[in-house]
């Protein structure tokens, strides 16, 4: 990078891109993929509707009815390129901004929101969706991810899990010890890394010398970048990888090189540490606009077809922001019922305690 050049504005070499920023189609002598125009329309759609749902999201925080709020905005391609390649039977481990992902797994995204708000500890059942809970413990679920891909192993099932960290994750202990065990065990797991150019405030460079997808070959299994503002690309690499992870080939690190487009949460100012033409550079990347483009210079989509998307996105937002507005309060004793399975005689002490303290404030 140069002092003229905005942060990662030009596509490293190595990149896996199939679609251009510009919409065109372009061919990977390793990675391909055949969609059809409804393949590609459907895509298209998703992306746009939870594109949306993250907007209402950041309004509702803004608005005093969400505590906070993880945008993915710029990282839709990476999440849904990479949520439509899982099949029933593999296993996501999220970290609290794989939004996109939820909705490829069927996840409510007022579930999404009521943890936000406060009212539930998750709100959905992980194994009724295969998409484990939000982990807000930086780079913890990696080791989740594949202690459950050795079970899955033992088990002798046709899955594979998939692990969602960021670049700054890459410096975690956990991320690591993860590598390590995978690698030797030969685990059914793919390690999906969404650099988005900033650990909240620090640079790329403040985590790695290298390209992060290298680190992979350090622990003895490969590692790849795909252009993660390319919705197609990324659900061809993803879809290769976890093949690979079931057919007993081992992990598979896949860097999506993205941005960030937003703060790296509603209590974030990014205004204070990085440039205005860093972002006006990454927008003429956008992960949906392309997809539009390509849809347009095809003919596969006309005029009333966006205006139908742009309709039900509409729709969508309202939904979801009169349902989260619905949410019930929790009573304050509830965040006790769930911390262990059972009875637990310091858990109870706990409960007895705070309830007496909560009854002060009756007389």
């Amino acid at each position: 990078m140069t002092a003229d050049a905005p942060r990662g504005a030009d596509a490293p070499p190595e990149l896996v891109q199939l679609l251009t920023p510009e919409g065109e189609r372009v061919e990977h002598p390793d990675y391909d993929i055949d969609l059809t125009a409804e393949e590609v329309r459907s895509l298209y759609r998703d992306l746009v509707l939870v594109r949306r749902i993250d907007l209402e999201a950041v309004a509702l925080q803004r608005q005093g009815e969400l505590g906070i709020w993880a945008s993915l905005l710029g990282q839709e391609a990476a999440q849904i390129g990479s949520g439509r390649a899982l099949t029933d039977a593999d296993m996501a481990f999220p970290t609290y901004r794989e939004h996109g992902v939820a909705w490829c797994r069927d996840v409510d995204p007022v579930k999404l929101l009521g943890l936000f708000r406060g009212v539930s500890n998750g709100g959905w059942d992980p194994a009724e969706h295969n998409f484990h809970l939000y982990t807000i413990v930086i780079g913890s679920q990696a080791l989740h991810a594949v202690g459950y891909a050795m079970g899955i192993q033992r088990d002798g099932a046709e899955a594979a899990t998939i692990v969602y960290f960021g670049d700054g994750a890459t410096s975690q202990g956990d991320v690591n010890e993860s590598f390590i065990w995978a690698s030797v065990f030969n685990a059914p797991v793919v390690f999906f890394c969404q650099n988005n150019q900033w650990a909240i405030s620090e640079p790329l460079e403040k985590q790695t010398k290298i390209p992060l997808y290298k680190r992979a070959s350090g622990f003895g299994f490969p590692g790849i970048r795909v252009d993660g503002n390319d919705v197609f690309a990324c659900l061809a690499v993803t879809r290769r990888a976890l093949q690979n992870a079931r057919e007993g080939q081992g992990p598979t690190m896949i860097e999506a090189f993205t941005y960030r487009m937003g703060a790296h949460t509603t209590s974030d100012d990014p205004t204070r540490y990085r440039l205005a033409d860093e972002l006006e550079a990454w927008k003429l990347k956008d992960p949906i606009e392309r997809v539009k483009a390509y849809l347009f210079k095809n003919r596969l989509a006309d005029q009333e077809f966006f205006e139908k998307i742009d309709a039900e996105a509409d729709a969508l937002g309202k939904d979801v922001r009169s349902r989260c507005l619905a949410l019930p309060d929790p009573p304050p004793r509830a965040i006790f019922d769930h911390v262990y399975a059972g009875a637990h005689s310091l858990l109870d002490e706990e409960r007895e305690q705070y309830l007496t303290y909560l009854a002060g404030f009756e007389r």
